[in-house]
């Protein structure tokens, strides 16, 4: 397995830190006259870390992974029947008899591959977290310690959106462990150590510090990394990125690379996201997470002002699960949520991770914008992998009469209401209201916005429109009101709704 990479000079690519035992040899590059050394150290007069690599190594882990498949022998090719009659036919059906008959004779190939990564033990009773990735479907997992102990262990549980994974293993006296230490204390610049199994070369240690927070690498829906300079390479995967105090603040996970090995950016896991699914794994061997039931999008300076928002800030509805929690407590498309559970909402990817860390069941109040104006929900907040489960039926509602066909120019758009014609043109389903949009202006806002031909504009200004007139007067009344932008509701031709800031100028 390799850690995921990423590089700006070539395409770039993400690695996962685990990787296959190997290694490669590469000649020492030579330095031109007033070249720096590239891996020179952080900080002139560094005090030894010799004292905190003695505390926390023991905890720390190699993982080998095995995974083994039954694999058949190569299948023969099917030929045509030969007759007896067919020149070599009795040849031909002698030959292929005889390899039936020892394929039949043959056992199933077994395939095994086998990779390497880290991890650290959290309980000395024998817990041990690592990359879900680490160990993906392997059969056989050994956790192989500092001192050469080697263990048999089983997987607890794994989540695969955040990539963790928790593992245990039995050992007749207490294992060596450490302890999470509080991530969202850790600034930019403070020193950090990463231990892990780089290349398979068993336990390697090295420093530096946090690079950048909050880093977004678009590998699943809660991304928040901690970006670091220490070295982490292929086999890293599931180590631990340590603070000072010995404590773990994060899981190293990837690095962004050009060839696969570290270039100075490295990505973890931190810890205050990773101790509540770890916790989860280890009492119900599943994740267990909050589900709100909305669809959202981020909020910029021009939707903000379509919305009277001031600045740009909270995530934005653009839809409302008819099965989700978000529905009978009122929250409605439109909305921009700015605080939940009591925690600001910045931006629309802070949203799910604080509902996704917030306990099923529980009560949640939120603080909801809608058209200007703060108001109070409340929220009993589902289970997001009963969310995942359920299978919400087409809503086959019978189309209203469509309105007649009456076309418009506006924003750059052309506008028309919606016929039979029009909405099998454009496989618009059944059911779905709007002023159609036939035409887009290549050199309007609209068109900077991806606004398509074939959709339909459902809200101008968070009023419904049903003909393109509605459009019109609506955009006037909003020009009135000394707005600069138009906050459309658009849907594809299926139904998904998005909004989009447009300017009137």
């Amino acid at each position: 397995m390799a850690l995921k990479t990423v590089s700006a000079v070539r395409p770039i690519r993400i690695a996962f830190a685990a990787g296959v035992a190997g290694l490669a040899l590469m000649a020492s590059p030579v330095l031109l006259p007033g070249q720096a050394q590239a891996n020179t150290p952080l900080l002139t007069g560094q005090t030894s870390l010799a004292d905190l690599v003695e505390k926390v190594m023991p905890a720390v882990v190699n993982i080998s992974a095995v995974t083994t498949n039954d694999q058949r022998g190569r299948n023969l090719p099917q030929l045509p029947q030969l007759g007896p009659d067919t020149p070599f036919g009795d040849l031909f059906e002698e030959f292929f008899n005889r390899r039936n008959q020892q394929g039949e004779r043959q056992a199933p190939q077994q395939r095994r591959s086998q990779s390497a990564g880290s991890g650290f033990v959290v309980d000395p009773s024998g817990i041990v977290v690592t990359n879900n990735h680490v160990i993906g479907d392997a059969n056989e997992i050994t956790v192989i310690f500092n001192d050469g102990l080697r263990l048999k262990a089983e997987v607890v549980g794994k989540d695969t959106k955040v990539d963790l994974a928790v593992l245990r293993v039995k050992h007749d006296k207490p294992l060596p462990a450490v302890k999470f230490g509080d991530s969202d204390k850790m600034r930019i610049g403070d020193p950090v150590m990463a231990i892990g199994n780089p290349f398979g070369l068993g336990g390697s240690v090295s420093s530096g510090i946090v690079s950048a927070r909050n880093r977004d690498i678009s590998q699943g829906p809660y991304d928040t990394y901690i970006q670091t300079d220490a070295a982490i390479n292929k086999g890293n995967s599931g180590g631990p990125l340590f603070n000072m105090a010995g404590e773990v603040i994060g899981i190293n996970t990837a690095i962004l690379s050009p060839t696969g090995g570290s270039v100075g950016i490295g990505f973890a896991v931190p810890s205050t996201l990773a101790t509540n699914i770890v916790g989860q794994l280890r009492e119900f061997g599943e994740t267990r997470r909050g589900w709100l039931g909305v669809r959202i999008q981020s909020v910029d300076d021009a939707t903000a002002e379509a919305l009277g928002l001031g600045t740009a800030r909270g995530a934005l509805v653009a839809g409302v699960d008819e099965k989700g929690p978000a529905k009978p407590a009122g929250v409605e498309t439109g909305d921009v949520i700015t605080k939940f559970d009591g925690k600001d909402v910045k931006d629309s990817r802070d949203l799910p991770r604080i509902v996704a860390a917030t306990p099923v069941g529980k009560d949640v109040p939120v603080t909801i914008i809608r058209k200007g104006k703060e108001e109070q929900k409340t929220v009993k907040l589902g289970r997001l992998e009963d969310g995942e489960k359920v299978q919400t039926a087409s809503a086959n509602k019978p189309a209203t009469e469509a309105p007649k066909p009456a076309v418009t120019s506006a924003l750059g758009l052309e506008l028309s209401g919606q016929t039979d014609e029009l909405r099998k043109r454009y496989s618009i389903k059944d059911g779905l209201k709007g002023v159609l949009i036939t035409k887009v202006d290549a050199n309007s806002n609209a068109a900077d916005k991806r606004i398509l031909v074939g959709e339909l504009i459902v809200e101008v200004g968070q009023e419904p429109v049903n003909s393109p007139q509605d459009v019109t007067k609506r955009l006037d009344a909003l020009k009135k009101e000394g707005k600069k932008s138009a906050l459309l509701l658009v849907s594809n031709g299926q139904g998904e709704v998005r909004f989009v800031a447009v300017s009137m100028n």
